[in-house]
């Protein structure tokens, strides 16, 4: 059982993913990645952006713990606080593009309006919890004079 963790990325009205195909595979997924022994998921939700997405961040808070029978997965809201999105160097990177098993990684921002039209996003779960921490419109209120 591995224990992962992952952002929730949303500028402008956009979502940070990661593009992905591999093995004949079009999807996408939530920044993130393994927690190493000597880490919290916090710290490995940090290190992994870095490495995936190239910037820097800070927690603001745990949006979804989901368990699966490979380990639990943490999510946590996040906000840039430096670096250049789509200029990360992780191992992902020097993956061979033309080896299957291996695949791409193309950092992407989804527009959230977009995200309840795609059903290859993963985990499928997040796509709720995000579409949940938007604020909720206000209706106007009308009085009759």
């Amino acid at each position: 059982m591995r224990t992962r963790a992952g952002i929730v990325l949303i500028e402008d009205n956009k979502v940070a993913l990661i593009e992905r195909h591999r093995a004949g595979l079009d999807y996408f997924v939530f920044p993130g990645g393994g927690v190493d022994d000597s880490e919290t998921p916090e710290q490995a939700a940090i290190r992994e952006t870095m490495e995936e997405l190239g910037i820097e961040v800070v927690i603001r808070r745990k949006v979804a713990e989901l368990r699966f029978a490979a380990g639990n997965h943490f999510y946590f809201s996040v906000e840039r606080v430096g670096g250049e999105f789509g200029s990360g160097r992780g191992e992902e990177y020097s993956a061979d593009p033309n080896d299957p098993t291996e695949g791409i990684y193309i950092p992407i921002w989804m527009p959230i309006a977009e995200l309840s039209q795609h059903e290859n996003i993963y985990p499928t779960e997040m796509v709720e919890i995000v579409l949940n921490m938007l604020p909720k419109r206000q209706t106007p209120t009308h009085r009759s004079a």
